[in-house]
Formats: C-alpha cells, structure tokens, sequence
C-alpha cells in the first residue's frame, strides 16, 4: 500500500465549463449501466464516476475541487442509498492537469475495499490504445445532473443517446467561439441535436459499443439548451493499453497486495502516457 501511495505522489508531481446533467434524456431501468458510480462530498452527488476494475473507479480530475469523499456504488436512485453503498477512496489526478480546456482531465480514485460484482456492480471495458470512434457513431452518456439550463441536479440516474462528431468538424465550431479544444478529446452530443450532458455528469463515461470510450469533461459556459457546441471529453483510447482491457476480472478473490501493486502500476503508467 505504501508502495501505492508512492506512485501516486510521484505521478501527481509530474506536471469552459465543466460538464454536468443529461439532457432530453430518459431514467435508466433497473439493473442497466451497472458500472455507473455517483461520487459525492458531504453535501451529496458533485460527480459521476465508473468501475473499471474491482478497487478503481474513473472520473475526470476536475471533479477533485468539489472535495469529494466517497463514492456510491449500486444504485441509480440516490433518494435510495445505504451504508454499505459508500466507499471511500484515495485520489490521484493526472499530473498535467490544470483545468478543463488544457486537457489531461482524468482521475482515479482508489477505493478503500473491494466492491464484489453483481447485477447492480459490474466494471465497464476500456479501449485498446489508439482505437478510434467512427464519427456518427451512436453512443450512450448517463448521469445524475442538471436536466437544463440553471436546473436542479435529479435523484434518478437518467441516460441519451448521442453520436460521435469528427475532431476536424468539432475543432471549427469551438473556434467561431474563440475556443481551441485540448489534445486527446473526443467529441458527441450538443451540437446539431438537442442532447448531451449538463453540469453534474462531470466524469461519467462516453459508452460506444459497450467501452467506456471518454470521459464527461466540459461544454460551453454551462450552457446546456442545446443545440449550440460540441459536448468534450476525454479520449481515452489515448490514454489506454490494452492490459488493463482485463483488469476487472476476479472480482471476489481475497486482496493479494502483490497483484494489487502490480494493477496500480499498470493503471498510473497508463496514465502518466498521456503527458506524451
């Protein structure tokens, strides 16, 4: 563990708006999405977050100055939460990351005990290194945040569909507002359709074909009546290698801290790749 914990410390050395709700969406039945974790402060939900694996979850690094503390995994209904759902974590942000519009926003957060899977806890794949998402592609965001413009955050996990925008087309629309988007970002939803994400979702998955292909980053000026820009996140498939595609397996095992280092090692390096 200590070992762990040093990694972390060296990575983190190394060195818009934020997204937020689901939009024109609809609530996600019971049992779907099961890798969808809600991460909260003391104060309640201030981001989304997904299971990769049964002691890390993902979420994106802006979502840290919200102070948050826990995660809860499980449930799609936060009005319907228990003590064995939270878990606490330790944080551990991308070392170049400043702010949203610079890139590399993306965090791990590992969680204090080992979530054993079921229907309602499941990990998400993650993409081999340099995949790529064909524009038009339909994909999926979900999460617990603004539904509008100004709204209120639900207590329901809520779910749109949205497809895939090339970078190229992506890239000029931000630049008729003055915005030069980061490197390693895909882009869908908020542009051309009247779906997307809201302030709230921050660090939930982009999901196409069933891998977690993004991560919720940030759209325009918390704007969220749609359509106006492309929604942004980030690009995991430039982040990713395939080993850790297979990280989620054993879920139940007891905790070996020697295999436990070695998965650690393999999801930092991973994401220290992305200073290239």
């Amino acid at each position: 563990m200590h070992d762990l914990m040093l990694l972390c410390f060296l990575l983190c050395l190394a060195s818009t708006a934020d997204g937020g709700e689901i939009v024109n969406g609809e609530k996600v039945p019971e049992g779907a999405l099961p890798y969808l974790v809600s991460v909260q402060n003391i104060t309640g939900h201030v981001c989304g977050g997904f299971l990769i694996s049964t002691d890390f979850v993902m979420t994106a690094a802006h979502c840290d100055k919200l102070n948050p503390t826990n995660v809860v995994v499980g449930s799609h209904n936060l009005n319907k939460i228990h003590k064995k759902m939270r878990i606490k974590f330790k944080k551990c942000k991308h070392g170049h990351f400043q702010q949203t519009i610079t890139g590399y926003d993306i965090m791990l957060l590992q969680l204090n005990k080992r979530v054993n899977f079921n229907d309602r806890v499941k990990p998400i794949r993650l993409p081999k290194r340099g995949m790529t998402v064909k524009e038009k592609s339909e994909c999926t965001v979900a999460g617990w945040g603004k539904t509008r413009t100004g709204g209120e955050q639900v207590k329901e996990l809520q779910m749109v569909n949205v497809s895939v925008i090339s970078l190229d087309q992506c890239q000029r629309v931000w630049k008729k507002y003055d915005g030069i988007l980061p490197d390693g970002v895909v882009c869908a939803g908020g542009y051309a359709t009247d779906k997307g994400f809201c302030q709230g979702d921050s660090g939930g998955p982009l999901v196409c074909g069933g891998t977690a292909v993004g991560i919720v980053s940030f759209n325009r000026g918390y704007i969220c009546d749609y359509p106006n820009v492309p929604n942004v996140y980030t690009d995991l498939s430039k982040s990713q290698t395939a080993s850790e595609a297979n990280m989620a397996e054993g879920g139940n095992e007891e905790r070996n801290p020697e295999l436990e280092r070695t998965k650690a090692d393999q999801i930092l390096a991973a994401i220290g790749a992305m200073k290239d």
